[in-house]
């Protein structure tokens, strides 16, 4: 699958580098198995995949606002429907029993 294809709807909010770089980045993370690292992306990206542009990306700023709008607008929006948006960033378990600065935590993956 061309993931450069996919990416169209986003060329207007990041550089022609960041799409290349995300482009290499998805597909690594697609062939891989078991936890995702930089040095497990670098090993699987392939040509141009190196450590260091792995690196270079994750310090990239990148508008994500704009990159998911770009996204809901271009595969998912239909003009008559009613939306509702919702979000939980937590995508990793806790790490130890206390978390300084913060008296909750709630976690979506762990449904605590």
């Amino acid at each position: 699958m061309d993931i450069l294809a996919l990416l169209q709807p986003i060329q207007d909010c990041l550089s022609k580098t960041s799409l290349r770089q995300m482009s290499r980045i998805i597909n690594a993370m697609l062939a891989m198995t078991g936890r995702v690292t930089m040095l497990g992306l670098s090993r699987w990206g392939g040509e141009g995949g190196s450590y260091r542009t792995i690196q270079r990306f994750y310090n990239t700023v990148i508008p994500w606002a704009q990159v998911f709008w770009q996204f809901f607008c271009q595969g998912l929006l239909q003009k008559d429907s009613v939306y509702i948006l919702a979000g939980d960033e937590c995508v990793v378990s806790k790490a130890g029993k206390k978390t300084y600065g913060l008296d909750h935590f709630f976690s979506g993956c762990s449904r605590r």
